[in-house]
C-alpha cells in the first residue's frame, strides 16, 4: 500500500499549519464534500453531506437577511438626516416670505423632490397679488378642495400622510411641471382651531419615490413640525 501523499510538500505543510484557510473557503469545502460523495458511490446516502448542504443554504439566507437589515438601517438613517436638515432649514426663516422661498428652494432640494407646493383653503378672493407672487410654491384654493383631492370624492377617512403614484395633469398644483410628476407625498396640515386645513404636497418625477408601501413616520414628523411653524406665521 502506497502511503506517500500525492500532494506538493510545501502546500501540504501549509494546510497542516493553517487548516482554517480551507475551512473558511466555501468553494474548497464544497469541492471536498463533492469528492467525498463520489468516493462513497451512488448507492450510499451521505447524511453528513446533506446536512452540510442544508446548513449552507440556511447560511446563505441568513446572509441575505443580514444584508437587507443593514441596508434598511442605513436607508432609515439617511432619511432621518434628510428630515432633520429640512426642519433646521425651515427654522432659519425670520419672515414668512423667506419661509416660502426656502420651502420651494433649499427644503425641496434637501428632500430631493421635484416640486413642493403649500395648499391653503380660503373662502376669500384667491387672486391676491401676494399669492401670485409665490404661485410656484403657494396655492390658495376653495374650501373642500383638499379633502376632494386626497380622497378623489370617496367617503373615506383622510390620513395625515398619503403616498401614491399619479399621472398628474393638475396645472393648479404643479404648474408647468404637471406632466412630469409621477408620484407624490401629501401631508395634511392642522393649522389650528377655527382655521381651514392645509396641505403640503411633494411631487417627484420618479414614480417609485413615493408609494403606498413605504413607511410614513418621518414624513408625519415633518408634517407635525411644519404645521406648528405655519400656526406661528398665521398668528
Amino acid at each position: 500500500m502506497n502511503t506517500k501523499p500525492n500532494i506538493d510538500e510545501t502546500l501540504r505543510r501549509r494546510i497542516i499549519e493553517e487548516p482554517e484557510t480551507l475551512l473558511d473557503d466555501a468553494d474548497i469545502m464544497r469541492a471536498l464534500v463533492s469528492a467525498n460523495e463520489k468516493s462513497l458511490g451512488g448507492n450510499i446516502v451521505d447524511l453528513r453531506g446533506i446536512a452540510m448542504s442544508r446548513l449552507e443554504t440556511r447560511l446563505d439566507r441568513l446572509e441575505d437577511t443580514h444584508r437587507s437589515v443593514i441596508a434598511a438601517a442605513y436607508e432609515n438613517l439617511a432619511g432621518t438626516n434628510q428630515i432633520h436638515r429640512a426642519v433646521l432649514r425651515l427654522m432659519d426663516a425670520t419672515r414668512f416670505e423667506v419661509f416660502l422661498r426656502d420651502l420651494g428652494g433649499d427644503v425641496a432640494d434637501i428632500l430631493r423632490v421635484d416640486s413642493m407646493k403649500l395648499v391653503l383653503e380660503s373662502a376669500a378672493n384667491t387672486d391676491d397679488p401676494a399669492v401670485r407672487r409665490f404661485k410656484g410654491v403657494l396655492s390658495v384654493v376653495e374650501p373642500g378642495f383638499i379633502e376632494t383631492y386626497l380622497n378623489a370624492g370617496r367617503p373615506v377617512s383622510t390620513r395625515q400622510v398619503t403616498l401614491r403614484q399619479i399621472a398628474s395633469d393638475d396645472v393648479a398644483l404643479y404648474g408647468d411641471k404637471a406632466g412630469f410628476i409621477h408620484s407624490e407625498a401629501c401631508l395634511k396640515l392642522d393649522l389650528g382651531q377655527g382655521r381651514l386645513p392645509g396641505l403640503l404636497v411633494m411631487g417627484a418625477e420618479d414614480p417609485h419615490q413615493f408609494t403606498p408601501q413605504q413607511g410614513t413616520d418621518l414624513l408625519a414628523f415633518f408634517a407635525g413640525v411644519f404645521e406648528r411653524a405655519m400656526r406661528r406665521w398665521l398668528s
